[in-house]
């Protein structure tokens, strides 16, 4: 319910805000996101000091939706941002912050116009202005292009790369054209590109017999999980099983219900969080989330819990105190977020750039008996 806070803290809290899908199709996104984030803030609210009082609203994965989520928010006195947890949404809601004056970290909104000023990697021109506002902690879209064609000419998974992408979606848009660019850059041999949208997202047969006809021994999938699972479903039905690479949006995929996990068996993706590391951070945040829960934690989980510490860390670094306008907030945060360095369960040592921009490692991982694995090679 949209009057009642996801956690308490005494008086005189920051007030953080977020949007996310916690119903409908991409619920799984947003309830992971909202859950990390609850967690980080139970434990920074125990450590006495600073203290954070932090709101969820529901925008359904849409982006009108997530604008009115965000003028909730604003109305119940929201001082920092957590953005919206998916791309469309938080480009919507990134303007409006933008103009308000607040500062935004997004956990998991990828595509570079949540930002602006940053250039088409096809054209080189900037489509929207720099929001000096936003900072993103998740890898931009194009980052996650290349550093896919990357990793899948130095493994050398296979010489012969299909990709199927949505046409209609700029996190999956973004993505294909960075890897598009880096591939010919690598000399990459892409033999199939099909697409699909929103309306022709249940049958993929013609993309699977095209990818299978060029002789493609790797699919690149940069999209969602819920569409992956469908294309894995229906390329076993039809005997293909090329390599399947795919980005952050396949993290769900194994815990989708209906889906046959075991379809996803050697699938690999790009990640920046594995709920199986042995560091001690990863395993006790693990252990939290799953006796809250009782579930394992995605990447989305990983991403909002560190976003939350992020943003403790910058305003303590910025001496800001839970009396002061959203607006000085936002100035001081501006101020001092490319100074700082953070170790998270995504990243070690990350830092930003003055674009928004985050500089961590990606990780690749494989997914082995039902879990996600680091690969041997």
């Amino acid at each position: 319910a949209s009057d009642a806070s996801s956690s308490t803290a005494a008086e005189g809290a920051v007030k953080i805000g977020g949007t996310g899908p916690l119903t409908g199709g991409a619920a799984i996104y947003g309830n992971a996101a909202k859950r990390g984030a609850e967690i980080a803030v139970e434990e920074i609210n125990a450590l006495g000091g600073l203290q954070f009082d932090l709101k969820y609203e529901d925008d359904t994965h849409d982006a009108e939706k997530a604008v009115n989520a965000y003028n909730t928010l604003k109305d119940w006195g929201m001082q920092v941002f957590l953005g919206s947890v998916t791309s469309t949404p938080c480009v919507a809601t990134s303007a409006e912050s933008n103009g308000d004056h607040i500062f935004l970290l997004t956990p998991s909104a990828s595509s570079t116009d949540v930002l602006g000023g940053v250039a088409n990697p096809l054209t080189g021109t900037i489509d929207v202005p720099r929001k000096d506002n936003a900072f993103q902690m998740c890898f931009m879209d194009p980052n996650q292009g290349a550093a896919s064609a990357q990793y899948i000419s130095e493994k050398n998974l296979g010489t012969k790369i299909a990709i199927i992408y949505k046409n209609d979606d700029v996190y999956s848009t973004g993505i294909y054209n960075s890897f598009m660019n880096k591939a010919q850059e690598l000399g990459l041999d892409v033999v199939s590109t099909t697409t699909f949208t929103s309306d022709s997202q249940t049958d993929f047969s013609v993309q699977i017999n095209a990818a299978k006809s060029a002789g493609a021994t790797v699919m690149f999938l940069p999209i969602y999980y819920q569409e992956a699972s469908i294309i894995l479903t229906q390329s076993q039905a039809a005997g293909y099983e090329p390599t399947f690479f795919g980005v952050d949006g396949m993290d769900g995929i194994l815990t989708m219900e209906g889906f046959d996990a075991s379809l996803a068996e050697g699938v690999m993706l790009l990640t920046p969080f594995s709920a199986d590391a042995e560091d001690e951070r990863t395993q006790t945040f693990v252990s939290a989330y799953q006796a809250k829960y009782g579930e394992t934690p995605n990447q989305f989980a990983a991403d909002a819990y560190d976003g939350v510490y992020i943003v403790y860390e910058a305003l303590k670094a910025a001496g800001c105190t839970a009396d002061m306008s959203p607006s000085d907030i936002c100035e001081a945060l501006v101020g001092v977020m490319t100074t700082i360095s953070v170790d998270g369960l995504t990243g070690q040592g990350m830092t930003w750039n003055a674009n928004g921009e985050v500089a961590k490692a990606p990780m690749a991982v494989v997914i082995k008996d039902g879990v996600y694995v680091t690969p041997e090679n």
